[in-house]
């Protein structure tokens, strides 16, 4: 297997360092401080007090790496646009993308059905052309649920790793998924595939949505947020309305707002990535996070007054640090 990781943060590494360790050909496409430190060091895990690393071959420049047999793409979501026009000499005619990003991705509705089918949302494709640099008919979707952060360039800290879920937008079980699927069981990753990897998606994102953007408000992690009376009764109106907004589309959600609270609730006081993006001064992913499901409800006719408001509040958070570190 000849795989490359397109965004080589905190998830990203760990994803190639496992796959490296399985036995496949890793190549990672970065720049600045991450370059250096990859073409340095490999990739480099830090998991229960010990560090491991793994070769990788790496470079700002895809024509360099050549065509993947996978192109695991780990990015920032809202990054992807700028990035996907230089991804073309990653991709031969066999090659297969992977979609390990939080947030709405940009092809969940091609071939969906419903009233939402065929669907370009502007908040994660503002110029509606990654369906034609990434087709769908390319794409395995991944969800990951994990705990990582990255200390320093090229590192990857690992808090907690649960599993990865694996899926073709077209339900079916191909060879090429069962291949990904294994390399990271090799490596010693629980890692599942299911037919209907939107719900999952979907899934994720139901608390991603709320935690993420209320984190970097408050500064808070996780416990406290949910410790607040006041503040959790506003997740859960937001978990409401977005559970209405895919309802209207076609997924059903298999537990309740509280039953998934107290689930997250459970996993401690941890610190989300958008609240490790705030305090490092990055880019906060809002829009393929919070903006695409308000955009789904406004497409549908709902009200998603709750999302809409820490919608603004975040998109104004983002604007407000940005023009302080201009300065």
């Amino acid at each position: 297997m000849r795989a490359v990781i397109v965004g080589p943060g905190a998830v990203g590494v760990w994803m190639g360092e496992r796959l490296a360790a399985s036995g496949a050909t890793m190549s990672a496409l970065g720049r600045g401080a991450t370059l250096a430190a990859l073409q340095a060091h490999g990739f480099r895990v830090r998991e229960g007090g010990e560090t491991r690393s793994q070769p990788v071959l790496a470079s700002e420049d895809a024509t360099a790496l050549g065509p993947q047999d996978y192109v695991i793409i780990s990015l920032k979501a809202q990054a992807l646009p700028q990035v996907a026009p230089r991804l073309a000499p990653l991709i031969g005619p066999k090659t297969v993308i992977v979609s390990a990003m939080n947030g709405v991705p940009w092809w969940f509705f091609q071939g969906f059905g419903g009233p939402m089918d065929g669907a370009v949302l502007r908040s994660v494709d503002p110029q509606q052309t990654l369906c034609q640099l990434l087709p769908v008919d390319r794409v395995i979707g991944c969800v990951l649920h994990n705990s990582n952060a990255c200390p320093e360039p090229g590192l990857s800290e690992v808090a907690g790793i649960d599993r990865l879920i694996f899926g073709e937008p077209n339900g079916v079980a191909t060879s090429r998924v069962t291949a990904l699927a294994d390399g990271f069981r090799t490596a010693a990753v629980r890692a599942d595939i299911d037919a209907a990897i939107r719900t999952p998606i979907w899934a994720k994102l139901w608390g991603n949505m709320a935690m993420n953007p209320l984190s970097a408000l408050t500064l808070s992690g996780t416990g406290a947020i949910l410790g607040d009376d006041g503040v959790r009764a506003m997740v859960i109106e937001m978990m409401r309305e977005m559970a209405a907004v895919g309802e209207a589309f076609g997924i059903t959600l298999p537990v309740t707002p509280e039953q998934r609270i107290a689930v997250t609730r459970k996993l401690g006081d941890f610190r989300t990535s958008m609240l490790q993006d705030r305090e490092q001064g990055r880019d906060l992913e809002i829009e393929p996070l919070l903006g695409a499901v308000v955009e789904i409800g406004a497409q549908l006719g709902l009200p998603t007054p709750n999302l809409a408001a820490v919608l603004g509040m975040t998109r104004l958070l983002s604007r407000a640090t940005a023009s302080l570190g201009s300065r």
